[in-house]
């Protein structure tokens, strides 16, 4: 009976060692988020009219995307930009939680002129970037091309969908 004991109570440890023990961590990989170019966009002067630049775009329009954005990416090719189009007109504002490279954001109103910009912005910031007042468009690019295209509240924006 002793025995007997003894070997209840080193199976039930053994038991209880293995039930205890920690499942292996699962590696989860998740698939890079890549570009899918949904329009065009270009950017014209406000007093001539001409053509400044132009950039595939993909467009957040939904939610989610609206959301999420640019997040989660590591960079994105000179010649691209997001375009965010929200459903109404009012003042919005956007940080850069989740963003890995710098951008500049392009504030653009209902009538599809350039309200206001913050260049520059700092990856991973929470800092509130918001528009100067009601806008319905925002324009998210690499950092630097305000400054190097000469963009200015004023000049317009068109896009076309794909």
């Amino acid at each position: 009976m002793k025995y007997f004991k003894t070997y209840l109570y080193l199976s039930l440890a053994a038991l209880l060692f293995i039930a205890c023990k920690e499942e292996p961590k699962k590696v989860i990989k998740a698939e890079p988020v890549v570009f899918k170019k949904e329009g065009e966009l270009s950017i014209f002067k406000q007093k001539t009219d001409s053509l400044i630049t132009f950039f595939d775009i993909e467009i957040a329009d939904s939610e989610y995307e609206t959301q999420t954005g640019l997040m989660y990416r590591k960079s994105m090719k000179t010649n691209r930009g997001m375009l965010f189009i929200f459903p109404d007109v009012a003042a919005h504002s956007f940080y850069m939680k989740n963003t890995e490279f710098p951008l500049d954001l392009i504030f653009i109103k209902e009538d599809m002129t350039i309200a206001n910009f913050h260049e520059n912005a700092q990856p991973l910031n929470e800092s509130s970037l918001p528009s100067a007042g009601p806008v319905q468009y925002v324009l998210e690019l690499n950092a630097g091309l305000v400054q190097n295209f000469g963009l200015q509240p004023g000049d317009s924006v068109a896009f076309t969908k794909l």
